[in-house]
């Protein structure tokens, strides 16, 4: 696979195209915790948004919380904006089955109602079992089911894939 910050410059080509394309001058970032909001800021830094970062752990809002229980290390979200009538870049790193974007973004209705949600991920790896799909992708690649695709970091940030027993 190649190197993560090439993808997050790939990444922030095509956000920035997009961007001036829909007329959005100064979206707000949101990251999905963990990846997702290392891959946020780097964004941030590389679009040159001024607007502070917002981060979301979507724990409570998964789909299968009551067969995995909680995450000991659940964090709380933080949109240090207003998100009604905003333009918003969902962030995270690994696009599957969809299922952690429709937390993400019910949780997001939770905080208002945005004027747009654009999403933008490091990796989309197929195998969608929701409709969702990524507006930006550093890389799309096809895995197996019995491969993951895991992002460590944040310094340095790293891809791997693994397969899974």
């Amino acid at each position: 696979m190649r190197d993560t910050e090439f993808l997050i410059e790939a990444l922030a080509v095509q956000l920035r195209e997009l961007l001036a394309r829909r007329g959005i001058a100064e979206p707000a970032l949101v990251g999905i915790h963990t990846g997702g909001v290392w891959i946020a800021e780097r964004l941030r830094q590389q679009l040159g948004v001024t607007t502070p970062l917002g981060q979301l752990d979507i724990a409570f809002y998964r789909d299968d919380f009551s067969r995995i229980g909680i995450n000991p290390r659940v964090r709380p979200s933080e949109l240090p904006f207003d998100v009604d009538g905003r333009h918003l870049v969902l962030v995270d790193d690994v696009l599957h089955t969809g299922r952690t974007i429709r937390a993400a973004l019910n949780e997001l209705f939770d905080y208002g109602r945005p004027a747009s949600i654009l999403l933008a991920v490091l990796v989309d790896r197929g195998g969608r079992e929701l409709p969702i799909e990524a507006h930006v992708a550093g890389s799309r690649l096809e895995l197996p089911a019995s491969q993951q695709i895991q992002l460590t970091g944040p310094d340095p940030l790293q891809l791997r894939i693994q397969t899974t027993s």
